[in-house]
């Protein structure tokens, strides 16, 4: 009888067993099929990256973008974001606009409009201030018209819209930025070959699709005078010593000699007598500090060289005034060139 009761429950924990590891091989291959449902739809999905709730209510062919957490980190995009909003809160200084950050500083269109204005010298018919989403993405509708008016007819390409800026996609506030220095020769030095991916999320007859795509944000910023000085200073020789031409054949009328292109021209004296011969004018010495001592009149004549030069026709230089106080060889060199290609044939 115990025999009997014995074989009786090992034949039940036999049972038992079989069917525990049945159903556990079951879940295995459940689990299996949909880790590899998830690899079809999530090919090479960052680590970090999370499929929001909100991504099943897409309307079909809808998409959403989101940034890599990995590249939101990286040294080269940060210092990108931080030389960004430098140069924003720079140029908007006398509005007194402090930027922190460009997500939440300019997806509702004010900040951009200002720097808009500011580079462009144009002045948007929009509402100074807007709180409803509505009044906000109307702005930005407008802001945006403006600007890819200016851009298109130079090449750039569009990689921002009403919808991206007002959602605060990082990327697509960095490409309009980038777009908007590089065509309005800020006075900055843009991080080189930055790129980030970005995560986008798109429903195709039901179905979340998931691809991870490489956005360029910078390529290189090299021009001729970074080659001529890095890679062939023989020539830069050459370059220096037309230039110094070129210079004293205007200001010898002044009496006035160079030998030095980088510390004669670092207090701005020269470079506003030399617009004035260039333009065949006068300039009042009450709007310059002819004997500059500190380095803040050094930095205002220069400046003002530079507004000059925007009046004769010039584009806004790429040096910063105090570079070229500061006896930065390259940024003297890029604004005596400007000056030799629009003037060498003046007499």
């Amino acid at each position: 009888m115990q025999s009997s009761k014995m074989k009786k429950d090992e034949s039940f924990l036999g049972k038992l067993g079989g069917s525990l590891a049945r159903k556990k091989k079951s879940k295995e291959v459940s689990d299996l099929h949909e880790e590899g449902k998830n690899a079809i739809n999530a090919p090479l999905l960052p680590s970090g990256t999370e499929i929001h709730p909100e991504d099943a209510l897409l309307e079909e062919n809808a998409e959403r973008i989101m940034l890599d957490p990995a590249s939101r980190e990286n040294p080269k995009f940060k210092d990108l974001v931080k030389t960004l909003t430098e140069w924003i809160n720079s140029e908007l200084e006398e509005d007194r606009i402090i930027v922190k950050d460009l997500e939440e500083d300019c997806y509702d269109g004010q900040v951009l409009q200002k720097l808009f204005e500011k580079l462009s010298g144009r002045k948007l018919n929009v509402a100074e201030v807007t709180q409803s989403e509505i009044g906000q993405k109307q702005k930005l509708q407008t802001v945006l018209e403006a600007v890819n008016s200016v851009l298109r007819p130079h090449g750039w390409t569009v990689e921002w819209s009403v919808e991206s800026i007002h959602s605060k996609h990082l990327v697509s506030i960095v490409y309009l930025l980038v777009a908007l220095a590089m065509h309005f020769q800020a006075a900055i030095r843009l991080p080189e070959h930055v790129s980030v991916q970005v995560v986008v999320v798109k429903k195709l007859e039901g179905i979340l699709q998931t691809a991870v795509v490489t956005k360029e944000l910078t390529t290189t910023t090299e021009d001729a005078f970074d080659t001529l000085l890095d890679h062939a200073p023989d020539k830069l020789n050459v370059v220096k010593s037309s230039l110094i031409t070129f210079v004293n054949k205007h200001l010898n009328k002044l009496n006035l000699e160079v030998t030095e292109l980088e510390s004669q021209f670092a207090d701005g004296v020269y470079l506003i007598l030399l617009m004035g011969l260039l333009e065949d004018y006068f300039v009042p010495l009450y709007n310059f500090f002819l004997t500059p001592e500190s380095f803040e009149q050094k930095v205002h004549n220069v400046a003002f060289a530079f507004e000059l030069m925007q009046d004769g026709g010039l584009m806004k230089p790429k040096a910063r005034p105090e570079d070229v106080v500061n006896l930065n060889l390259k940024a003297t060199l890029r604004v005596l060139y400007n000056l030799f290609t629009n003037y060498k044939n003046s007499e």
